[in-house]
Order: C-alpha cells, then sequence, then structure tokens
C-alpha cells in the first residue's frame, strides 16, 4: 500500500471545541489510483496501530489475503492524535502564530473525539471522489470509528463489521483510560516537557516526555487486553523453584519498552485516552438505539468470548439495536487481543457474512 497526505484547504473544527488550518491527514491506499469501478473496503486503525493495514493486520490484509489490496481499493487513514499521522500532539503546530512550524502541539492540541477521527476520514473519502463504501470494518477504538460513521453517513456505507468494539464506552474502560492517564502524571517529566516546550525554554525532543508513565500506561493498558488464562498460557514461570516470579513482570517491562521503540510518545497516549472516552453514538441524538436505528448498512458485530473490555453481552445489545444486524463471537483465551490472534476464525466469520464481498484465498 502507499502513503499520502491529504492537506486541508478549509478549517477543521473540533466538536469539544477548537480548530486547526491546514492540517494533514496522513493515509493509505491500494498502490493504484482509484475508479468508480473499484469495490472499496475502508478499514479504521485500532488505537497503536497506523494507516498501513498491512503493517499491524497481516494476518487480515496483503496480498492473498482476505482483504487484498490488490483486488479491492483498501483504505486507511491515520486517526487524529495517532504519533504516526500528520495531525496530532506529536505534530508539527499549524497556522499564523509565531510558534508556528517551530514547535510541536503536546497538551496544546484540540481535545479530540471519536466523531472528530470520522470527520477527517469523510475528508479524505470526498478527496478521493468515494461515494459508496463497500466495507467498512474497524477493529476495537477501530470500530469506535466505524459505528459512528455508518450513523453520521449512513447512505455512504453499504456493509459494515464491527469488531470487539462497543457503541458506547463503559464505565469499565474509563476506569482503565484513566488509570493510564495517572500514570503519565505520576513521571514528572509528562507536564514539565510540555510546559518547557511551551515556554521557548526546552531544548531537547519533548516527546521524551513522560516516557517512563508511558511504559506503565502500556503496562496497565495490556492487563485489559488479556486474560487470567492467556498469561497462564504464555507467561509461565519455566522454574518450579524459582524465589520470585518474574516471567510475566519482564513482559509487562518488554511491551512498555516496546512501544517506546515504535516512536509512540505519552502526549498523543493521553489524547487517544481521552478520545476513547468520547465514544457514545447516541449522545446529541436521542440515546443509542436512536442513533443505531439511522444505520442502513448490513452489519456485523463480533465480539471475542474473553474480551473483558468489549464483553459479548455489550456485542449482542447492539446489535439488537440494529435492524440489518448480524452477531457472532470468536472463541479466545487472549481475550481483547483476540481479534489480533484469532485471525484464521475471523476471516471465516467475516467471509460467512459477506460472501459477495470477501473470498478467502
Amino acid at each position: 500500500m502507499q502513503s499520502h497526505i491529504l492537506k486541508l484547504d478549509s478549517r477543521f473544527c473540533f466538536e469539544a471545541g477548537g480548530s486547526l488550518d491546514g492540517a494533514e491527514l496522513l493515509y493509505h491506499t491500494s498502490d493504484r489510483s482509484y475508479k468508480p469501478s473499484d469495490r472499496v473496503v475502508w478499514i479504521c486503525h485500532a488505537l497503536t496501530g497506523n494507516s498501513n493495514p498491512e503493517d499491524w493486520w497481516p494476518g487480515m490484509v496483503g496480498a492473498g489475503q482476505l482483504i487484498d489490496p490488490e483486488k479491492d481499493f483498501v483504505v486507511c487513514v491515520s486517526m487524529l492524535c495517532s504519533p504516526y499521522g500528520k495531525c496530532g500532539p506529536a505534530a508539527i503546530q499549524k497556522g499564523n502564530s509565531a510558534e508556528a512550524g517551530q514547535k510541536l502541539y503536546l497538551m496544546q492540541f484540540p481535545k479530540t473525539t471519536v466523531r472528530d477521527m470520522v470527520n477527517a476520514c469523510i475528508e479524505v473519502r470526498k478527496a478521493l471522489g468515494i461515494s459508496k463504501i463497500d466495507l467498512l470494518i474497524g477493529p476495537s477504538i477501530g470500530g469506535f470509528q466505524a459505528v459512528e460513521w455508518a450513523v453520521m453517513e449512513p447512505d455512504f456505507i453499504a456493509n459494515a463489521a464491527f469488531i470487539a468494539t462497543d457503541v458506547r464506552v463503559s464505565p469499565f474502560m474509563t476506569a482503565f483510560n484513566e488509570s493510564q492517564r495517572m500514570a503519565l502524571l505520576a513521571d514528572p517529566t509528562f507536564l514539565a516537557c510540555a510546559s518547557a516546550s511551551e515556554s521557548g525554554a526546552f531544548d531537547g525532543n519533548a516527546l521524551d516526555g513522560g516516557r517512563e508513565g508511558l511504559k506503565c500506561a502500556r503496562s496497565i493498558a495490556l492487563i485489559s487486553y488479556r486474560t487470567n488464562d492467556g498469561y497462564n498460557i504464555t507467561q509461565p514461570e519455566t522454574d518450579d523453584d524459582c524465589l520470585f516470579a518474574d516471567r510475566a513482570a519482564s513482559y509487562q517491562r518488554y511491551q512498555g519498552k516496546k512501544l517506546i521503540d515504535r516512536d509512540f510518545d505519552a502526549y498523543s497516549y493521553w489524547y487517544l485516552t481521552y478520545a476513547l472516552d468520547s465514544m457514545n453514538v447516541g449522545r446529541g441524538r436521542g440515546g443509542v438505539a436512536s442513533a443505531l436505528s439511522r444505520i442502513k448498512a448490513k452489519c456485523l458485530i463480533i465480539s471475542i468470548t474473553s474480551d473483558m473490555l468489549f464483553p459479548p453481552s455489550r456485542g449482542k445489545s447492539a446489535a439488537s439495536m440494529i435492524s440489518n444486524a448480524s452477531y457472532a463471537e470468536i472463541e479466545s483465551e487472549f481475550g481483547h487481543d483476540g481479534f489480533l490472534i484469532e485471525n484464521e476464525t475471523l476471516k471465516k466469520v467475516l467471509q460467512a457474512c459477506f460472501p459477495e464481498l470477501l473470498t478467502l484465498a
């Protein structure tokens, strides 16, 4: 897939207030120009993913895979606030101020919601001249975006798959998100680097701020993505006589460092957790049921049996409120991350619901 940058000519306004001039949106498409005859598969990526789904979802997207960019016109936009995009806390400030072009946004970026992320996708859709999305697919926070989009532009979405996701953030998930933000704040460099950068007194890499806090936040998140059984399977002690168990502890430390090594920064993470907390498809639309009644697409909602963030009961409830929706569960011992691990089962479930769109190799 190839990358592109769309520079917006008009001001981009945020739901919670604030706006940006000259915002740039990074996105990937199949390695060719879009034609009206193309079948469009649009992927909304997960929290720490990026706009190249072949990179973070190789078991699903790629040559010969269920979603094949050579067969269909595949699109994925880097969501607002992602450190891998061009529009978030880690981006260089835009506009006409004296600081523009010199400083990163960091904590000065507008607070962002899931609806803002979808509006960015809509800008790309319009720029590409796409009038119909044959299949919109999103796992996790990508599912948040897909649900919102199916409500916001019902006439443009023909089919949609919402995977390991929900139609409204749960108190349980918000508690995890706040715990991660507390971890960031506990690192004194998080606010200190941001403040120094804003005042012009910081001459280092401002994105280094909050790194230790981010490692801890990632460790907290990982627990919510996995299960007791999953850890028992993957992280058992190999020495029956060890004095202190450490394998799972070492794994948590490794995952925190791994995120840092992937150039993820604490400020983007902070904003993304708040975006998660904004998810409520019923806000301003008369409630969840009323909002979901607007969806015209044929929908598939997939839950992971052991997902503690988005348990099957939530998926079943959402499916019951969408007129043309089916529901499926995937058995997994690996919790929320099952959507990344159980690729073969996921392929079969998707293909069974959308046989005219998706064909197993």
